[in-house]
Protein backbone atom coordinates (compact mmCIF):
# COMPACT_ATOMS: atom_id res chain seq x y z
CA UNK A 1 0.00 0.00 0.00
CA UNK A 2 1.65 3.23 -1.17
CA UNK A 3 1.12 6.25 1.04
CA UNK A 4 2.56 9.58 -0.08
CA UNK A 5 4.54 11.52 2.53
CA UNK A 6 3.56 15.22 2.47
CA UNK A 7 6.48 17.52 1.71
CA UNK A 8 6.60 19.99 4.61
CA UNK A 9 8.87 22.75 5.86
CA UNK A 10 9.46 24.04 9.38
CA UNK A 11 6.39 25.56 11.05
CA UNK A 12 7.29 28.97 12.46
CA UNK A 13 5.02 31.89 13.32
CA UNK A 14 1.96 30.23 11.83
CA UNK A 15 3.46 29.42 8.44
CA UNK A 16 5.79 27.04 6.62
CA UNK A 17 9.39 28.25 6.53
CA UNK A 18 12.31 26.76 4.59
CA UNK A 19 15.22 26.04 6.97
CA UNK A 20 17.81 28.82 6.93
CA UNK A 21 20.50 26.36 5.80
CA UNK A 22 18.03 24.55 3.50
CA UNK A 23 19.07 21.09 4.75
CA UNK A 24 16.76 18.08 4.88
CA UNK A 25 16.86 14.61 6.50
CA UNK A 26 15.71 11.43 4.70
CA UNK A 27 12.74 9.45 6.03
CA UNK A 28 13.42 5.71 6.02
CA UNK A 29 10.53 3.26 6.19
CA UNK A 30 11.71 0.73 8.82
CA UNK A 31 9.68 -2.03 7.15
CA UNK A 32 11.41 -1.75 3.77
CA UNK A 33 14.58 0.26 4.54
CA UNK A 34 13.61 2.49 1.59
CA UNK A 35 13.78 6.30 1.62
CA UNK A 36 10.18 7.49 1.30
CA UNK A 37 10.56 11.24 1.76
CA UNK A 38 12.39 13.82 3.83
CA UNK A 39 11.90 16.36 6.60
CA UNK A 40 13.43 19.81 7.10
CA UNK A 41 16.53 20.03 9.29
CA UNK A 42 16.42 22.99 11.67
CA UNK A 43 19.53 24.60 13.11
CA UNK A 44 20.23 27.32 15.68
CA UNK A 45 19.20 30.00 13.19
CA UNK A 46 15.73 28.46 12.87
CA UNK A 47 15.51 27.97 16.65
CA UNK A 48 16.09 31.70 17.14
CA UNK A 49 13.26 32.51 14.72
CA UNK A 50 10.86 30.07 16.39
CA UNK A 51 11.61 31.30 19.91
CA UNK A 52 11.16 34.92 18.78
CA UNK A 53 7.80 33.99 17.22
CA UNK A 54 6.66 32.29 20.42
CA UNK A 55 7.74 35.25 22.53
CA UNK A 56 5.89 37.66 20.25
CA UNK A 57 2.74 35.51 20.39
CA UNK A 58 2.59 35.93 24.17
CA UNK A 59 2.91 39.71 24.07
CA UNK A 60 0.74 40.35 21.02
CA UNK A 61 -2.14 42.69 21.85
CA UNK A 62 -0.74 42.89 25.41
CA UNK A 63 -1.31 39.16 25.79
CA UNK A 64 -5.01 39.30 25.02
CA UNK A 65 -4.66 37.10 21.94
CA UNK A 66 -3.38 34.13 23.91
CA UNK A 67 -1.54 34.30 27.24
CA UNK A 68 -4.14 36.38 29.09
CA UNK A 69 -7.12 35.29 27.01
CA UNK A 70 -9.75 33.33 28.88
CA UNK A 71 -9.36 29.58 29.09
CA UNK A 72 -12.56 29.19 27.10
CA UNK A 73 -10.93 30.96 24.14
CA UNK A 74 -7.99 28.58 24.16
CA UNK A 75 -10.36 25.63 24.65
CA UNK A 76 -12.10 26.41 21.37
CA UNK A 77 -8.83 26.02 19.48
CA UNK A 78 -7.97 22.78 21.30
CA UNK A 79 -11.36 21.30 20.45
CA UNK A 80 -11.00 22.36 16.83
CA UNK A 81 -7.62 20.62 16.68
CA UNK A 82 -9.17 17.48 18.24
CA UNK A 83 -11.94 17.46 15.66
CA UNK A 84 -9.47 17.76 12.77
CA UNK A 85 -7.35 14.94 14.17
CA UNK A 86 -10.40 12.70 14.35
CA UNK A 87 -11.34 13.66 10.80
CA UNK A 88 -7.85 12.78 9.55
CA UNK A 89 -7.41 9.67 11.69
CA UNK A 90 -7.05 7.13 8.81
CA UNK A 91 -4.33 9.19 7.11
CA UNK A 92 -2.50 10.04 10.34
CA UNK A 93 -2.51 6.44 11.56
CA UNK A 94 -1.00 5.17 8.30
CA UNK A 95 1.67 7.88 8.31
CA UNK A 96 2.55 6.98 11.91
CA UNK A 97 2.80 3.28 11.08
CA UNK A 98 5.15 3.68 8.12
CA UNK A 99 7.24 6.36 9.85
CA UNK A 100 7.99 4.61 13.15
CA UNK A 101 6.99 1.00 12.39
CA UNK A 102 4.24 0.45 14.94
CA UNK A 103 1.30 -1.76 13.90
CA UNK A 104 -1.53 0.15 12.23
CA UNK A 105 -4.05 -0.87 14.90
CA UNK A 106 -1.78 0.62 17.58
CA UNK A 107 -1.24 3.77 15.54
CA UNK A 108 -5.00 4.21 15.14
CA UNK A 109 -5.43 3.80 18.90
CA UNK A 110 -2.77 6.47 19.41
CA UNK A 111 -4.61 8.92 17.15
CA UNK A 112 -7.81 8.41 19.15
CA UNK A 113 -5.81 9.19 22.30
CA UNK A 114 -4.35 12.31 20.67
CA UNK A 115 -7.83 13.68 19.99
CA UNK A 116 -8.97 12.71 23.49
CA UNK A 117 -5.98 14.46 25.05
CA UNK A 118 -6.74 17.74 23.26
CA UNK A 119 -10.39 17.45 24.37
CA UNK A 120 -9.36 16.76 27.98
CA UNK A 121 -7.13 19.82 28.19
CA UNK A 122 -9.78 21.95 26.51
CA UNK A 123 -12.00 21.08 29.48
CA UNK A 124 -9.23 21.96 31.95
CA UNK A 125 -8.54 25.24 30.15
CA UNK A 126 -12.16 26.25 30.70
CA UNK A 127 -12.04 25.25 34.36
CA UNK A 128 -8.89 27.32 34.81
CA UNK A 129 -10.94 30.53 34.59
CA UNK A 130 -12.93 29.59 37.68
CA UNK A 131 -9.75 28.80 39.61
CA UNK A 132 -8.31 32.27 39.23
CA UNK A 133 -8.20 34.40 42.38
CA UNK A 134 -8.66 31.32 44.55
CA UNK A 135 -8.99 32.52 48.15
CA UNK A 136 -6.19 31.82 50.62
CA UNK A 137 -7.26 31.69 54.28
CA UNK A 138 -5.05 33.87 56.50
CA UNK A 139 -4.71 34.14 60.30
CA UNK A 140 -4.99 37.97 60.22
CA UNK A 141 -8.21 39.73 59.25
CA UNK A 142 -6.32 42.85 58.19
CA UNK A 143 -5.19 41.05 55.02
CA UNK A 144 -6.80 39.14 52.23
CA UNK A 145 -4.93 36.86 49.82
CA UNK A 146 -5.60 35.00 46.61
CA UNK A 147 -3.70 33.03 43.99
CA UNK A 148 -3.35 33.60 40.25
CA UNK A 149 -2.30 30.83 37.86
CA UNK A 150 -0.37 32.20 34.92
CA UNK A 151 1.35 30.60 31.92
CA UNK A 152 5.05 29.98 32.47
CA UNK A 153 5.81 31.55 29.09
CA UNK A 154 7.79 30.16 26.16
CA UNK A 155 8.24 26.39 26.52
CA UNK A 156 10.49 23.95 24.66
CA UNK A 157 8.93 20.53 24.13
CA UNK A 158 11.35 17.79 23.04
CA UNK A 159 9.72 14.45 22.29
CA UNK A 160 10.67 10.85 21.30
CA UNK A 161 10.02 8.61 18.31
CA UNK A 162 8.06 5.74 19.86
CA UNK A 163 4.78 7.68 20.14
CA UNK A 164 5.51 10.55 17.75
CA UNK A 165 2.22 12.44 17.77
CA UNK A 166 0.84 11.17 21.09
CA UNK A 167 3.89 12.07 23.20
CA UNK A 168 4.00 15.45 21.48
CA UNK A 169 0.35 15.97 22.38
CA UNK A 170 0.97 15.07 26.03
CA UNK A 171 3.07 18.25 26.12
CA UNK A 172 1.48 20.49 23.49
CA UNK A 173 -2.13 20.21 24.71
CA UNK A 174 -1.52 21.21 28.37
CA UNK A 175 1.03 23.85 27.38
CA UNK A 176 -1.49 25.54 25.08
CA UNK A 177 -4.31 25.09 27.59
CA UNK A 178 -2.20 26.94 30.16
CA UNK A 179 -1.63 29.85 27.77
CA UNK A 180 2.01 29.15 26.96
CA UNK A 181 3.59 29.46 23.53
CA UNK A 182 5.54 26.39 22.49
CA UNK A 183 8.33 25.15 20.27
CA UNK A 184 7.95 21.42 19.60
CA UNK A 185 11.07 19.51 18.56
CA UNK A 186 10.13 15.90 17.72
CA UNK A 187 12.67 13.12 17.15
CA UNK A 188 14.28 13.13 13.72
CA UNK A 189 13.51 9.39 13.52
CA UNK A 190 9.74 10.00 13.40
CA UNK A 191 8.46 13.52 12.75
CA UNK A 192 5.92 13.14 9.96
CA UNK A 193 2.71 13.31 12.01
CA UNK A 194 4.02 16.21 14.09
CA UNK A 195 4.38 18.21 10.90
CA UNK A 196 0.80 17.24 10.03
CA UNK A 197 -0.21 18.70 13.41
CA UNK A 198 1.24 21.98 12.13
CA UNK A 199 -0.99 21.78 9.07
CA UNK A 200 -3.99 21.20 11.34
CA UNK A 201 -3.05 24.26 13.40
CA UNK A 202 -3.02 26.32 10.19
CA UNK A 203 -6.42 24.96 9.22
CA UNK A 204 -8.06 25.85 12.55
CA UNK A 205 -6.47 29.32 12.62
CA UNK A 206 -4.32 28.94 15.73
CA UNK A 207 -2.75 32.38 16.38
CA UNK A 208 0.72 32.70 14.79
CA UNK A 209 3.63 31.75 17.00
CA UNK A 210 1.57 29.90 19.61
CA UNK A 211 2.88 26.55 18.37
CA UNK A 212 6.07 26.27 16.34
CA UNK A 213 7.38 22.91 15.12
CA UNK A 214 11.04 22.33 14.33
CA UNK A 215 12.24 19.01 12.98
CA UNK A 216 15.94 18.22 12.94
CA UNK A 217 18.82 16.57 14.72
CA UNK A 218 19.34 16.80 18.48
CA UNK A 219 22.72 18.55 18.51
CA UNK A 220 21.72 20.99 15.75
CA UNK A 221 18.16 21.85 16.83
CA UNK A 222 17.41 20.32 20.24
CA UNK A 223 20.55 21.56 22.01
CA UNK A 224 20.24 25.24 21.00
CA UNK A 225 16.53 25.11 21.88
CA UNK A 226 17.25 23.76 25.38
CA UNK A 227 19.96 26.38 25.94
CA UNK A 228 18.04 29.36 24.53
CA UNK A 229 17.83 32.24 27.04
CA UNK A 230 14.27 33.14 26.02
CA UNK A 231 12.89 29.66 26.69
CA UNK A 232 11.23 29.67 30.13
CA UNK A 233 10.79 25.92 30.62
CA UNK A 234 11.88 22.64 29.01
CA UNK A 235 9.82 19.44 28.94
CA UNK A 236 11.70 16.41 27.65
CA UNK A 237 10.99 12.73 27.07
CA UNK A 238 13.88 10.55 25.96
CA UNK A 239 17.14 9.01 27.08
CA UNK A 240 18.81 9.58 30.44
CA UNK A 241 21.99 10.78 28.71
CA UNK A 242 20.16 13.51 26.80
CA UNK A 243 18.07 14.36 29.85
CA UNK A 244 21.25 14.99 31.81
CA UNK A 245 22.51 17.36 29.10
CA UNK A 246 19.20 19.23 29.13
CA UNK A 247 19.35 19.61 32.91
CA UNK A 248 22.87 21.00 32.59
CA UNK A 249 21.77 23.52 29.95
CA UNK A 250 18.74 24.58 31.99
CA UNK A 251 20.80 24.96 35.16
CA UNK A 252 22.90 27.68 33.58
CA UNK A 253 19.81 29.92 33.45
CA UNK A 254 17.93 28.45 36.45
CA UNK A 255 14.97 27.41 34.31
CA UNK A 256 12.55 24.61 35.25
CA UNK A 257 12.57 21.25 33.52
CA UNK A 258 10.39 18.16 33.59
CA UNK A 259 11.94 14.89 32.48
CA UNK A 260 10.55 11.47 31.56
CA UNK A 261 13.59 9.29 30.95
CA UNK A 262 12.27 5.76 30.70
CA UNK A 263 13.29 2.82 32.82
CA UNK A 264 13.81 -0.87 33.30
CA UNK A 265 10.45 -1.78 34.75
CA UNK A 266 9.61 -5.01 36.61
CA UNK A 267 6.54 -7.23 36.48
CA UNK A 268 6.12 -9.67 39.38
CA UNK A 269 3.95 -12.72 38.71
CA UNK A 270 2.83 -14.99 41.56
CA UNK A 271 1.81 -18.62 41.35
CA UNK A 272 -1.90 -18.04 42.17
CA UNK A 273 -2.77 -16.57 38.76
CA UNK A 274 -4.50 -17.77 35.62
CA UNK A 275 -1.45 -18.60 33.47
CA UNK A 276 -2.95 -17.46 30.17
CA UNK A 277 -4.17 -14.12 31.53
CA UNK A 278 -0.80 -13.54 33.18
CA UNK A 279 1.10 -14.56 30.05
CA UNK A 280 -0.86 -12.17 27.83
CA UNK A 281 -0.34 -9.20 30.17
CA UNK A 282 3.34 -10.10 30.47
CA UNK A 283 3.96 -10.05 26.73
CA UNK A 284 1.73 -7.01 26.23
CA UNK A 285 3.74 -5.17 28.86
CA UNK A 286 6.97 -5.91 27.01
CA UNK A 287 6.07 -6.13 23.30
CA UNK A 288 3.50 -3.32 22.97
CA UNK A 289 4.80 -0.63 20.59
CA UNK A 290 7.31 -3.18 19.26
CA UNK A 291 8.89 -3.28 22.70
CA UNK A 292 10.07 0.31 22.23
CA UNK A 293 8.32 1.89 25.18
CA UNK A 294 9.85 3.73 28.11
CA UNK A 295 7.70 1.95 30.67
CA UNK A 296 7.99 -1.57 29.22
CA UNK A 297 7.82 -4.18 32.00
CA UNK A 298 10.73 -6.04 30.42
CA UNK A 299 12.00 -7.63 33.66
CA UNK A 300 9.79 -10.60 34.48
CA UNK A 301 10.15 -11.73 38.09
CA UNK A 302 8.14 -14.92 38.62
CA UNK A 303 7.82 -17.94 40.88
CA UNK A 304 6.17 -20.46 38.53
CA UNK A 305 9.31 -21.23 36.50
CA UNK A 306 9.12 -23.68 33.58
CA UNK A 307 5.34 -23.99 33.31
CA UNK A 308 4.81 -20.23 33.04
CA UNK A 309 7.74 -19.67 30.69
CA UNK A 310 6.46 -22.39 28.37
CA UNK A 311 3.08 -20.69 28.33
CA UNK A 312 4.69 -17.34 27.49
CA UNK A 313 6.66 -18.91 24.63
CA UNK A 314 3.42 -20.31 23.16
CA UNK A 315 1.80 -16.88 23.30
CA UNK A 316 4.85 -15.17 21.83
CA UNK A 317 5.07 -17.59 18.92
CA UNK A 318 1.46 -16.73 18.07
CA UNK A 319 2.23 -13.01 17.61
CA UNK A 320 2.02 -11.86 14.00
CA UNK A 321 5.24 -10.10 12.95
CA UNK A 322 4.80 -8.25 9.67
CA UNK A 323 4.67 -4.97 7.81
CA UNK A 324 2.70 -2.72 10.20
CA UNK A 325 0.05 -2.06 7.55
CA UNK A 326 -0.84 -5.75 7.23
CA UNK A 327 -4.10 -6.75 8.88
CA UNK A 328 -3.54 -8.39 12.25
CA UNK A 329 0.04 -7.18 12.68
CA UNK A 330 0.98 -7.11 16.36
CA UNK A 331 4.75 -6.60 16.07
CA UNK A 332 6.35 -4.34 13.48
CA UNK A 333 9.96 -3.34 12.80
CA UNK A 334 12.37 -1.50 15.08
CA UNK A 335 12.33 2.22 14.29
CA UNK A 336 15.82 2.55 12.79
CA UNK A 337 18.96 0.67 11.84
CA UNK A 338 20.79 2.10 14.86
CA UNK A 339 18.18 0.84 17.32
CA UNK A 340 17.99 -2.49 15.49
CA UNK A 341 21.74 -3.07 15.79
CA UNK A 342 21.65 -2.06 19.47
CA UNK A 343 19.03 -4.73 20.25
CA UNK A 344 20.87 -7.46 18.32
CA UNK A 345 24.07 -6.56 20.19
CA UNK A 346 22.24 -6.83 23.52
CA UNK A 347 20.98 -10.31 22.59
CA UNK A 348 24.45 -11.36 21.44
CA UNK A 349 26.04 -10.14 24.68
CA UNK A 350 23.39 -11.94 26.73
CA UNK A 351 24.13 -15.20 24.91
CA UNK A 352 27.87 -14.84 25.42
CA UNK A 353 27.31 -14.31 29.15
CA UNK A 354 25.36 -17.56 29.42
CA UNK A 355 21.74 -16.41 28.98
CA UNK A 356 19.27 -18.89 27.47
CA UNK A 357 17.19 -17.56 24.55
CA UNK A 358 13.82 -19.33 24.81
CA UNK A 359 12.46 -18.03 21.51
CA UNK A 360 13.25 -15.42 18.85
CA UNK A 361 16.20 -13.07 19.01
CA UNK A 362 16.92 -12.92 15.27
CA UNK A 363 15.34 -11.82 11.99
CA UNK A 364 12.08 -13.67 11.25
CA UNK A 365 12.64 -16.02 8.30
CA UNK A 366 9.70 -14.65 6.28
CA UNK A 367 10.92 -11.03 6.42
CA UNK A 368 13.99 -10.45 4.27
CA UNK A 369 13.95 -6.62 4.49
CA UNK A 370 13.29 -4.16 7.27
CA UNK A 371 14.48 -3.77 10.86
CA UNK A 372 12.57 -6.77 12.21
CA UNK A 373 13.57 -8.92 15.19
CA UNK A 374 11.70 -11.90 16.60
CA UNK A 375 10.32 -11.02 20.00
CA UNK A 376 12.27 -12.50 22.52
CA UNK A 377 21.08 -0.29 31.08
CA UNK A 378 17.35 0.00 29.01
CA UNK A 379 16.76 -1.94 25.85
CA UNK A 380 14.18 -0.35 23.56
CA UNK A 381 13.00 -3.50 21.82
CA UNK A 382 10.94 -6.69 22.15
CA UNK A 383 13.20 -8.44 24.68
CA UNK A 384 11.87 -9.97 27.91
CA UNK A 385 14.37 -10.89 30.64
CA UNK A 386 13.34 -13.43 33.30
CA UNK A 387 14.33 -14.04 36.93
CA UNK A 388 12.74 -16.30 39.53
CA UNK A 389 12.10 -15.70 43.23
CA UNK A 390 11.26 -17.75 46.31
CA UNK A 391 9.71 -15.19 48.69
CA UNK A 392 7.70 -11.99 48.42
CA UNK A 393 10.56 -10.04 49.99
CA UNK A 394 13.02 -11.39 47.41
CA UNK A 395 10.65 -10.40 44.59
CA UNK A 396 10.44 -6.83 45.91
CA UNK A 397 14.22 -6.60 46.25
CA UNK A 398 14.69 -7.79 42.66
CA UNK A 399 12.05 -5.36 41.39
CA UNK A 400 13.63 -2.34 43.10
CA UNK A 401 17.20 -3.30 42.19
CA UNK A 402 17.52 -0.68 39.45
CA UNK A 403 18.46 2.98 39.14
CA UNK A 404 15.18 3.58 37.29
CA UNK A 405 11.70 4.03 38.69
CA UNK A 406 9.04 4.61 36.03
CA UNK A 407 6.63 1.68 35.87
CA UNK A 408 6.05 -1.55 37.79
CA UNK A 409 3.45 -4.30 37.78
CA UNK A 410 2.25 -7.13 39.99
CA UNK A 411 -0.05 -10.00 38.96
CA UNK A 412 -1.70 -11.99 41.73
CA UNK A 413 -5.19 -12.98 42.86
CA UNK A 414 -4.25 -12.01 46.42
CA UNK A 415 -5.23 -8.33 46.48
CA UNK A 416 -3.80 -7.77 49.96
CA UNK A 417 -0.45 -8.96 48.64
CA UNK A 418 -0.86 -6.64 45.65
CA UNK A 419 -1.45 -3.74 48.04
CA UNK A 420 1.71 -4.56 50.01
CA UNK A 421 3.79 -4.74 46.86
CA UNK A 422 2.27 -1.54 45.50
CA UNK A 423 3.53 0.30 48.57
CA UNK A 424 6.93 -1.39 48.35
CA UNK A 425 7.57 -0.62 44.67
CA UNK A 426 9.97 2.30 44.10
CA UNK A 427 8.29 3.66 40.99
CA UNK A 428 5.98 6.42 39.83
CA UNK A 429 3.42 4.07 38.27
CA UNK A 430 2.06 0.72 39.51
CA UNK A 431 -0.18 -1.65 37.57
CA UNK A 432 -2.12 -4.37 39.36
CA UNK A 433 -3.11 -7.44 37.29
CA UNK A 434 -2.23 -5.62 34.08
CA UNK A 435 0.63 -3.73 32.43
CA UNK A 436 0.85 -0.51 30.39
CA UNK A 437 -2.71 0.91 30.48
CA UNK A 438 -2.42 4.68 30.30
CA UNK A 439 -5.22 7.22 30.64
CA UNK A 440 -5.15 10.95 29.97
CA UNK A 441 -6.84 11.57 33.31
CA UNK A 442 -4.13 9.89 35.45
CA UNK A 443 -0.61 11.20 36.20
CA UNK A 444 2.39 9.77 34.36
CA UNK A 445 6.03 10.01 35.44
CA UNK A 446 8.80 8.39 37.42
CA UNK A 447 11.33 8.70 40.21
CA UNK A 448 15.07 8.06 40.53
CA UNK A 449 16.77 8.20 37.11
CA UNK A 450 13.45 7.92 35.33
CA UNK A 451 13.10 11.66 35.82
CA UNK A 452 10.77 13.98 37.69
CA UNK A 453 7.58 15.90 37.10
CA UNK A 454 4.24 14.47 36.01
CA UNK A 455 2.42 14.57 32.70
CA UNK A 456 -1.28 13.98 32.00
CA UNK A 457 -4.26 14.74 34.20
CA UNK A 458 -4.40 18.01 36.10
CA UNK A 459 -0.72 17.45 36.95
CA UNK A 460 0.14 17.88 33.28
CA UNK A 461 -1.47 21.32 33.23
CA UNK A 462 0.37 22.36 36.39
CA UNK A 463 3.64 21.71 34.52
CA UNK A 464 3.01 24.85 32.48
CA UNK A 465 1.53 27.17 35.10
CA UNK A 466 3.21 29.60 37.44
CA UNK A 467 1.54 30.34 40.77
CA UNK A 468 1.41 34.00 41.84
CA UNK A 469 0.46 34.95 45.38
CA UNK A 470 -1.41 38.29 45.77
CA UNK A 471 -1.88 39.70 49.26
CA UNK A 472 -3.70 42.97 50.09
CA UNK A 473 -3.76 45.01 53.28
CA UNK A 474 -7.43 45.90 53.82
CA UNK A 475 -7.47 47.70 57.18
CA UNK A 476 -8.14 51.43 57.42
CA UNK A 477 -5.67 51.60 60.30
CA UNK A 478 -1.96 52.30 59.70
CA UNK A 479 0.38 49.34 59.99
CA UNK A 480 1.96 50.87 63.09
CA UNK A 481 5.29 49.04 63.16
CA UNK A 482 7.30 52.24 63.03
CA UNK A 483 6.60 55.38 65.00
CA UNK A 484 4.97 57.94 62.74
CA UNK A 485 6.99 61.16 62.25
CA UNK A 486 3.73 63.15 62.62
CA UNK A 487 3.48 61.99 66.22
CA UNK A 488 6.99 63.00 67.28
Amino acid sequence: MSIPIPHRQLFIDGDWKVPVLKNRIPIINPSTQHIIGDIPAATKEDVDLAVAAAKAALSRNKGADWASASGSVRARYLRAIAAKITEKKPELAKLEAIDCGKPLDEAAWDIDDVAGCFEFYADLAEKLDAQQKAHVSLPMDTFKSYVLKEPIGVVALITPWNYPLLMATWKVAPALAAGCAAILKPSELASVTCLELAEICKEVGLPPGVLNILTGLGPEAGAPLAAHPDVDKIAFTGSSATGSKIMTAAAQLIKPVSLELGGKSPIIVFEDVDLDKAAEWTIFGCFWTNGQICSATSRLIESIATEFLNRIVKWVKNIKISDPLEEGCRLGPIVSEGQYEKILKFISNAKSEGATILTGGSRPEHLKKGFFVDQLEEVFGPVLCVKTFSTEEEAIDLANDTVYGLGSAVISNDLERCERITKAFKAGIVWINCSQPCFTQAPWGGIKRSGFGRELGEWGLDNYLSVKQVTQYISDEPWGWYQSPSRL
